[in-house]
């Protein structure tokens, strides 16, 4: 586990003390408090354990799959599709895990150096109820918008 985020997660009252009044929001929201970080950073810790465990499984399934993609020789050609479209798939599984778990990672990483809360774009505050339903999220609404346009 991160050390930053054992601190915070475990941390001392000063730490998390610093946290609340560091982290920003929007106009009209209420700062966050201590048991909401405290929330975020579980939720955003228990994810982290949860997508390692997933993506050493899929990473594994994966490698059965590779391993055992040249046995069958009389496979016929139905076969040979479906065997490429499961390692399709599986492979997709797999990119989309390690992304989460690289969202998730930053996401903490972020917590613990203060600067969750800010949008990497625009530098204003993304929104304290948007990172409560999407805690991962590095954009405020308007540059992610922007950035879906494209």
């Amino acid at each position: 586990m991160n050390d930053a985020v054992s601190t915070l997660t475990v941390g001392s009252d000063e730490g998390r003390d610093a946290l609340v009044g560091a982290l920003p929001v929007r106009d009209g929201e209420e700062r966050w408090t201590r048991a909401e970080i405290d929330e975020v950073a579980g939720e955003l810790a228990a994810d982290r354990e949860r997508l390692a465990a997933e993506l050493v499984a899929a990473d594994a399934e994966l490698s059965d799959l590779l391993r055992n993609s040249g046995d069958g020789a009389g496979d016929d050609q139905a076969d040979s599709g479906s065997s490429a479209l499961e390692r399709e798939h599986e492979l997709t599984l797999v990119n989309n895990t390690r992304d989460l778990l690289d969202q998730t990672v930053h996401a903490l990483d972020r917590l613990a150096a203060g600067t969750f809360g800010v949008c990497e774009s625009c530098g204003q505050a993304i929104g304290k109820a948007r990172l409560q339903a999407f805690p991962r999220a590095m954009l405020c609404v308007a540059c992610k918008q922007r950035e879906e346009r494209r």
